[in-house]
């Protein structure tokens, strides 16, 4: 199916672009993860393989140009192969975000063969101490070698920064590794107040004023050094970002690791189940869930009241008015 050109979530036949929460398991404990995830935070419900298959056939059947890949650790899922097998074929352009553990020789050359678009690595810190501080679990010789072998390989990693309060002082050095490192890419932007990191918000985050201030010292680096690898600041805090989707959705879904389909990674509103449904209909329905005044309301209270997205990573029905009452 082809997409007719509009300016309107209303105006396409089915999303843009299709966010993927293959699974909540991850053999890391970040501190600022946005999805709680961790060894032994796998859903009991999560897709199964088949269902993971049907729904990758679903996309290329809708025509959606892009999927990205997170979670969880997506390339820790044993099917993960076989659903981008479905998309390549299929003309679906892949993004994966991914903390580098899985990735050696043999999976470069799969991932060659099927021409991933965007492989996204996190590194927290220019040392194994500062990573490995914020990302509990993690290995930043496996992360930094994996970004190394990728950028060998023509592949063109992106290599992902998220400033807090352990690592922020480190934020041009780390700069400075993706370039050793032949990163196209550094990724930053403000902590998500999500999940894990929601919950160490006040031990964790930085000030708007410092997170520029930082910015500034990146840009500043890059400049000096003829800009060796290209900067990618994401422009808005998550609340911004759901007060200005309420005034124009992103044509896109988010589907989280039980099937759930939701509106965005800031709320807890889910418009459909893709165990129950397909994906067009969820499609319709997402539509219509940004249209529910409960979802309205919560963004709404959400700009005077951060701690509401405390509930961020859960499941509620848009329509359902007795969730009113837990919007304290």
């Amino acid at each position: 199916m082809t997409h007719e050109r509009g300016a309107r979530i209303v105006d396409y036949s089915a999303p843009l672009f299709l966010a993927w929460q293959l699974t909540n398991h991850c053999t890391s404990f970040c501190l600022h993860c946005c999805e709680e995830s961790g060894p032994d935070k796998t859903w009991k419900k999560e897709l199964s393989k088949e269902e993971a298959l049907t729904l990758s056939r679903q996309i290329v059947e809708l025509g959606i140009p892009y999927v990205a890949f997170g979670g969880g650790e997506p390339l820790f899922v044993e099917h993960v192969w076989d659903v981008f097998e479905i998309l390549s074929r299929g003309g679906t352009q892949i993004k994966i975000e991914t903390n580098g553990l899985a990735i050696d020789s043999a999976a470069i050359e799969r991932l060659k063969h099927l021409g991933i678009s965007s492989i996204q690595i996190s590194v927290d810190g220019s040392t194994s101490e500062i990573h490995e501080q914020v990302r509990p679990g993690g290995s930043w010789k496996k992360a930094v070698d994996a970004l190394k072998a990728l950028a060998q390989a023509g592949l063109e990693p992106e290599f992902v920064f998220v400033p807090n309060q352990l690592n922020v002082e480190d934020a041009v050095s780390a700069y400075d590794l993706a370039a050793q490192l032949g990163a196209r890419l550094f990724v930053t932007g403000p902590m998500m107040r999500l999940g894990r990191a929601a919950a160490a918000w006040d031990r964790l985050s930085i000030s708007d004023e410092v997170w520029q201030k930082t910015l500034q010292k990146i840009r500043a680096r890059a400049d000096s050094f003829g800009n060796p690898v290209k900067i990618s600041a994401y422009p808005w805090d998550i609340r911004r970002e759901a007060a200005v989707r309420l005034q124009n959705p992103q044509s896109m879904v988010l589907v989280v690791p039980d099937g759930k389909v939701k509106l965005l990674n800031a709320l807890p509103f889910y418009a459909a189940d893709l165990k129950k449904e397909r994906l067009d209909v969820a499609w319709k329905k997402t539509i219509e869930a940004w249209r529910s005044p409960i979802v309205k309301k919560f963004i709404e209270r959400m700009q005077e009241n951060p701690e509401l997205l405390l509930h961020a990573n859960e499941c509620w029905d848009p329509w359902d008015e007795s969730k009113q009452s837990d919007q304290r």
